[in-house]
């Protein structure tokens, strides 16, 4: 072990601060991703002076199923100056930020490697939690301040690049989706369905066994339109698609969440494939392409989709047939032609900004993953 390892215990502090006069009302959660996301939980009567503070720059972590999850909840609020949690969430600081920086443990926090030796730790069988004793002990390297700083530097300012490309993201989709909404739903006649004008999981050509690339549901997004990772191995069924192809997922919480794709990442006379639980929309009668990913995620359609929800609690899904029974207006070709301007273009300058996310991501992966040599 390396002389600049120090134990968690060194460099950090568990805080038990309440919530004692309710006072504050903002929620939050830890994601399996390793970020705060606002609670859904309704809060309707519920005794929040029991619930813990947490202050800016402070961690709070979930120990529990870790070695189910192969992960560790953990995150370092930044959003907000003080929120409250779950009594269940341990929540701790930087004993002295001259020793180690906050953004440092954070950046070690999300290493794979970090995550591998906790579920190599914990215990209690599949659903394995790790005791915050053991927690506790876990060690990291811990460079001089000067060195710390460099590489917290250098981790920023790919993040905040990051940022920057999904903000241009959000803003070129929500612009889009407003135009497409202006043009097609400003109002509530109707003289069709989705049926007439798309077709529905298409038919493609891939055969048992082939060598394909697979995009799993993890692979979609809940926002934007591009999948994010794949794999290829062997097709032995599930939802086929090419470029052009419109992608949405038709189980909960998967439909309420969002998860829906545009494919314009394969290569030409590519066929991929996927969960059977997508639904695929393409191409009819030249109509554009890009028309249909900005339909699903018209709000008039979600909400038409989830009322279609049906089945036993938790594996609730919509058919193909339901969602193509959508009614709307016959779009003109004039109207197709001028949005296809604009959804195309943006598309595809969506593509080329989550290329360019995702490289940077990995760039991000490739200085964590030195943290251990510093």
């Amino acid at each position: 072990m390396k002389s600049n390892y120090k134990a968690l215990s060194e460099l950090i502090e568990k805080v038990d601060e309440r919530n004692a006069d309710g006072a504050i009302t903002e929620l939050i959660g830890v994601s399996i991703d390793k970020c705060f996301i606002k609670s859904v939980a309704n809060t309707n009567g519920t005794d929040l002076s029991k619930y813990k503070i947490i202050r800016k720059n402070e961690f709070a972590v979930s120990l529990m199923q870790v070695s189910r999850d192969s992960k560790i909840p953990i995150a370092r609020l930044e959003d907000y100056d003080v929120a409250i949690m779950s009594p269940a969430y341990p929540i701790f600081r930087v004993k002295d930020t001259s020793v180690v920086l906050p953004e440092y443990l954070e950046m070690w926090f999300k290493r794979p490697e970090f995550d591998r030796e906790a579920a190599f730790i914990a215990v209690g069988g599949v659903r394995g939690s790790m005791p915050w004793e053991e927690f506790a002990k876990m060690k990291l390297p811990v460079p001089p301040m000067d060195k710390q700083k460099n590489i917290v530097k250098a981790y920023k300012t790919i993040t905040d690049r990051i940022a920057l490309k999904q903000k241009i993201n959000d803003n070129l989709e929500a612009t889009a989706q407003a135009y497409f909404d202006n043009l097609f739903f400003s109002c509530d006649d109707t003289d069709c369905t989705l049926a007439d004008i798309a077709l529905v999981n298409p038919s493609r050509p891939l055969s048992k066994g082939v060598e394909a690339r697979c995009f799993d549901m993890s692979t979609l997004p809940t926002s934007g339109c591009i999948p994010n990772g794949d794999t290829t191995k062997p097709y032995n069924g599930g939802v086929r698609f090419i470029n052009g192809d419109t992608l949405i997922a038709r189980i909960t919480p998967c439909l309420e969440n969002g998860k829906a794709a545009y494919i314009n990442i394969l290569n030409e006379g590519e066929v991929a494939f996927g969960s059977t639980e997508y639904i695929v929309f393409a191409s009819k009668d030249d109509i554009p392409s890009c028309f249909y990913y900005f339909l699903i995620r018209n709000s008039k359609f979600v909400t038409f989709a989830l009322q279609f929800m049906n089945g036993s609690s938790g594996r609730q899904r919509v058919s193909g047939e339901e969602l193509a029974s959508f009614p709307l207006m016959i779009p003109s070709k004039e109207k197709l032609a001028a949005f296809n301007k604009v959804g195309k273009l943006v598309l595809e300058q969506m593509k080329e900004a989550t290329e360019e996310i995702q490289f940077l991501k990995q760039f991000q992966e490739t200085i964590t993953a030195t943290l251990s040599s510093n």
